[in-house]
This record gives structure tokens, sequence and C-alpha cells, in this order.
């Protein structure tokens, strides 16, 4: 669980990042979910962007996607969202505490 300060870390190196999967009508399927498993081990804070001919928003999307790759929800505005999870065996990003 995120305490707000490193929330608030996050959302600040979240900031500059371009959105590195994109979701769209298709929803989340296991490839989909396989590859931001990928993303997520190997920079640990990704940016998600929900195509216009999805079928659910962000908010929803991110909520089911972070029970399903164990990661922290960061953030969402707009048709975007950030995902956390922190990689134990080569961590990148030092949190507050």
């Amino acid at each position: 669980m995120l305490k707000p300060k490193q929330r608030s870390y996050l959302k600040s190196l979240a900031n500059p990042l371009k959105p590195l999967v994109h979701i769209g009508k298709e929803g989340l399927s296991e490839s989909l979910l396989a590859q931001l498993d990928e993303c997520l081990t190997s920079h640990e804070l990704v940016k998600v962007s929900v195509l216009e001919n999805s079928q659910l928003s962000a908010k929803e999307i991110a909520s089911e996607v972070c029970e399903k790759t164990r990661s922290e929800f960061v953030q969402a505005i707009g048709n975007r969202f950030t995902l956390y999870r922190k990689n134990h065996e080569e961590p990148k990003i030092q949190l507050p505490k």
C-alpha cells in the first residue's frame, strides 16, 4: 500500500512519461496483461492509455489491472492511468519513507 508521500513522488516521476501500453476495444486480453506485466517488471512505473473505443473507463480498467498484475494504482487522469510495482530483484525507483 502506497503512502500519500510515496504516491505524490510517483506522480511527479510519471508526469513526463509516455504511455507504454494502449488498451483498445479488445479490452484486457491475456496477451495485453502479459505485456503489461513485463513492462512493470522492467520499468516499475508504467503509464497506460485507454483508447476512446474501449467500453470501460480508465478507472474501471485500472482497478482490474491492479488485481491481475499485483500492482499499485498511482493516478488516473482522463483516459490514462499510472501503475507501480516494485521490482524486488533490481529496483530502479527508491520511494521516500
